[in-house]
């Protein structure tokens, strides 16, 4: 049995190959790119024969190319957390850190634990992810410009109500045209500015119109992430959000992982005056755990169901914290079983969460 380990950077990869026992066999850097990672397999082949499998340790950014050009080989990948890298460093006898090192540590850590998540590649799935990224990356600018833009309109005319539109209302392209038409004859390098960072604005208002079309398409093609929509509280954009960031359903082997992954498994408390009752996880993916609050909050406040539940937790003695929690983790059941069963057939109504 052989394992090889690998510590991924931008620019190189490094590979270390350890026996069942985790004794170190050998090592290899290569470039990171295709022909890297070709010479990195063909050493593996020629040592060793056969791979039982390969552990990547998992940092998307620097790490899918290479799971990729392996899953494509034929070869078995599994993503061992830097957690697992660090704490097994640690343990090691070997001092200090280097990329043979974290290699090894990464190698032994996929021997230590059984059940580390399967390395598997939704190029639909992704593609949802890099349009959400992409129109939440132009919000944000959006916002920059727009806060620019009022310091500029405050210099011009302090107090004037032309020059303070109200917080929420520029990205409105009415409030634009206004607010257009009222710097049209002003002087200084204040209008001037603020005539461009405006333009600028309406640049991005329109990126920002032409993502949420495409992403409405996109999330109306992908079965599942049409019947999500079907969810009290959860609109295309969040939907494209789940998808993206859930990166595939297979990979979790139950609805409890799943939860798990998203930060609202419920956290035994052992000791003190709270024992026997449960904290909210700090850990998991938080922009999936931000799309189940968003969801949750908005059942909150139109959902009967998720009304009737949360007042049932609060009845029981919860916090409204752990309330919400608890609330969460139905909707990760709910969201769970919808991405992993995606029906063939027409989609009917999806159940609520509470």
């Amino acid at each position: 049995m052989v394992v090889v380990g690998s510590d991924v950077h931008k620019r190189s990869h490094t590979f270390v190959a350890v026996d069942e026992a985790g004794r170190k066999l050998a090592e290899i850097t290569v470039k990171a790119d295709h022909k890297g990672h070709d010479r990195a397999m063909k050493w593996a082949r020629e040592k060793f024969g056969v791979v039982d499998r390969w552990a990547v340790e998992d940092c998307r950014h620097l790490s899918a190319r290479l799971e990729i050009d392996l899953l494509e080989a034929g070869e078995a990948v599994v993503r061992v957390p830097p957690k697992l890298m660090a704490e097994q460093r640690r343990l090691a006898r070997t001092r200090g850190k280097s990329d043979p090192i974290d290699a090894l540590a990464v190698a032994r850590a996929a021997l230590r634990e059984p059940d580390l998540p399967v390395a598997t590649h939704d190029e639909v799935s992704r593609e949802l992810r890099l349009l959400v990224d992409r129109r939440e990356d132009l919000v944000c600018e959006r916002t920059r410009m727009i806060n620019r833009l009022r310091w500029h309109l405050h210099r011009l005319a302090p107090g004037e109500p032309a020059a303070d539109p109200a917080p929420a209302s520029l990205d409105v392209a009415k409030t634009r045209r206004a607010l257009h038409a009222w710097l049209a004859d002003k002087d200084g390098l204040d209008a001037r500015f603020a005539r461009d960072v405006l333009a600028d604005i309406d640049r991005v208002c329109a990126q920002v119109s032409a993502l949420d079309k495409e992403i409405n398409a996109a999330v109306k093609a992908h079965r599942a992430a049409s019947r999500l929509t079907q969810l009290s509280g959860c609109a295309a954009l969040t939907a494209a959000k789940i998808v993206g960031e859930t990166a595939g359903i297979d990979r979790f082997g139950d609805e409890a992982k799943y939860a798990m992954h998203a930060g609202v498994a419920p956290i035994p408390v052992w000791s003190g005056r709270t024992a026997g009752r449960v904290r909210v996880a700090r850990v998991g993916n938080r922009q999936l755990n931000a799309a189940l609050h968003r969801i949750a909050i908005t059942q909150l406040r139109c959902h009967e169901p998720a009304k009737a539940y949360y007042a049932k937790r609060l009845a029981a003695g919860d916090t409204r914290t752990e309330a919400i929690r608890r609330l969460k983790r139905r909707l990760a059941r709910t969201i769970f079983n919808t991405l992993k069963n995606n029906p063939s057939s027409a989609a009917g109504t999806l159940p609520a969460a509470a």
